[in-house]
């Protein structure tokens, strides 16, 4: 059994808490610099190289890509060999969160209570997901979540009839209806299957997945083009302006489900898509 002290899961999470919120992934950044070139729309153009020249000095000059620096996630797969000593996990992750706001610098943007609305100062506590997998190590991976695009998200238990139609309809209805507000251009995170609360999680760990690449499945990796290619025939544009660029990806995620149901959800993400991983 593999020992791994607290101390070493905190700095960690310290550590990519502050650089998910300084440095675009190479992905993400290279995802836009080719939205550039394909795009016709001047103004779509214009705000898509101040978005890169953003990106640029936010790494150069380590200030946040955005105000809102984000709820923390964490996703923490956890190898069924280690044993975290020296404290708590959980505390250990928020204890990094907490770092992280102070010493670099980031907004505080989490309440302690939905209804009194008081802030903690500390955006703790996060959001975490742990998964129990085989081997030793632990792999963290930390997404900071803006509310702009998190707002704009949305579930919907839908008819095993509805079938990949029924899909489609309500994805494309979700981004019209989120319009400029989740800051495009966007990445849509899609969970089909599983149940109400597993596909939500399904579209939120789909954001992981790197820029252009495919689903394994033939079929699902199919729908994703479909859904990119009609999502940017809505013609929002990057911050509602108009043009071809109003997604950079659509990565679906997909388990199997009870037959008489069809859950989806849709997570949308901004373009300052901030996430970092590390395996300990």
């Amino acid at each position: 059994m593999r020992k791994i002290k607290a101390k070493k899961i905190e700095q960690a999470v310290e550590k990519l808490y502050a650089k998910a919120n300084y440095n675009l992934p190479k992905d993400v950044e290279q995802a836009l610099k080719r939205s550039v070139k394909k795009e016709t729309s001047r103004i779509a153009k214009n705000v898509l190289n101040v978005l890169i020249e953003n990106s640029d000095i936010a790494k150069n000059e380590l200030i946040p890509i955005c105000q809102d620096t984000g709820l923390a996630i964490v996703f923490a797969e956890i190898g069924q060999d280690v044993c975290v000593v020296g404290g708590d996990l959980k505390e250990a992750v928020n204890n990094g969160v907490k770092n992280a706001v102070k010493k670099a610098f980031l907004r505080a943007s989490v309440v302690g209570d939905p209804f009194d609305r008081v802030n903690t100062k500390d955006n703790t506590p996060a959001i975490i997901h742990m998964d129990i997998v085989p081997g030793s190590k632990i792999k963290i991976s930390v997404m900071a979540k803006g509310a702009g695009s998190e707002n704009m998200s949305a579930l919907k238990m839908l008819k095993p009839s509805d079938g990949m139609p029924g899909v489609i309809d309500f994805v494309l209805e979700t981004v019209k209806n989120a319009g400029p507000n989740p800051c495009p251009p966007i990445v849509v995170g899609i969970g089909v299957g599983g149940n109400f609360e597993k596909c939500a999680y399904l579209a939120k760990r789909s954001l992981l997945r790197r820029l252009g690449t495919k689903n394994p499945k033939k079929n699902i990796a199919r729908l994703e083009k479909t859904l990119l290619d009609r999502i940017n025939k809505l013609k929002i544009g990057p911050s509602g302006f108009g043009g071809k660029t109003t997604c950079l990806a659509v990565n679906i995620q997909t388990l199997p489900c009870h037959i008489a149901s069809l859950p989806v959800a849709v997570n949308i993400e901004c373009h300052a898509h901030r996430h970092a991983e590390a395996v300990i």
